[in-house]
């Protein structure tokens, strides 16, 4: 016999002893659970269809694991406007192994393993050594800027065009103060810092030959 159910906006054609991955449902390892949208159920060509579910039908599972799918990066980039977002996403999964299909309101004929005392006291035991543990202090390091600014009273790079208040303190704080910096960097110096700060290759290179001009005027 089989059955369609739908669970997590999904639907599946399962059958006994099948195993599958589905959108989180709430349980522990060895639990039984029991899905109650089955759309349809049958056996050879006698198939009984729901409208849209079939009442009293239920499909009966066993949890074998609780996990996460695969990361999903979703990275947004808008061009000179100075703004980078990059996202990660994993869904939360549940493996199942189909027990039963059950019709006509029945209820599930297995039980949910009962874990071992052993396993139970032993994570009990870790539990309580987690406890007792000093929590210990995370320290982190500030990184160092990416150049080394020049002494001396650093230019207003907000008259570069496409360096607003927020960028150009950025560009401060990685040690990028003057016009003669900007004019002076490298192609190995824009991929740099294209690669530490939320600015374009393109956006640098823009920045550079714009310094130049306003060294010159200098």
């Amino acid at each position: 016999m089989f059955a369609v159910i739908k669970t997590g906006g999904r639907q599946y054609r399962v059958a006994a002893e099948d195993v599958l991955t589905i959108n989180r449902i709430e349980g522990e390892v060895g639990d039984i659970v029991q899905i109650d949208n089955v759309l349809a159920h049958g056996e050879g060509e006698q198939v009984t269809i729901g409208a849209p579910m079939v009442d009293g039908a239920s499909v009966a599972a066993e949890i074998v694991e609780q996990g996460r799918g695969r990361k999903v990066i979703a990275f947004k980039k808008r061009r000179r406007q100075n703004s980078r977002r990059k996202r990660g996403y994993r869904d939360l999964l549940t493996t199942v192994r189909i027990s039963e299909i059950l019709l006509d309101g029945a209820k599930p004929s297995k039980k949910a393993a009962v874990k071992p005392k052993a396993e139970a006291k032993a994570k009990n035991e870790d539990a309580a050594e987690k406890a007792a543990a000093p929590a210990k202090e995370e320290t982190t390091e500030a990184k160092a800027p990416l150049f080394k600014a020049p002494k001396g009273k650093g230019d207003d790079l907000t008259e570069i065009k496409g360096i607003g208040p927020v960028a150009a303190g950025q560009l401060n704080e990685q040690g990028i103060t003057t016009f003669a910096q900007i004019a002076k960097l490298s192609d190995k110096d824009i991929e740099r810092i294209d690669a530490e700060m939320p600015f374009s290759a393109e956006q640098i290179s823009d920045w550079r030959d714009q310094a130049k001009e306003l060294v010159k005027k200098d």
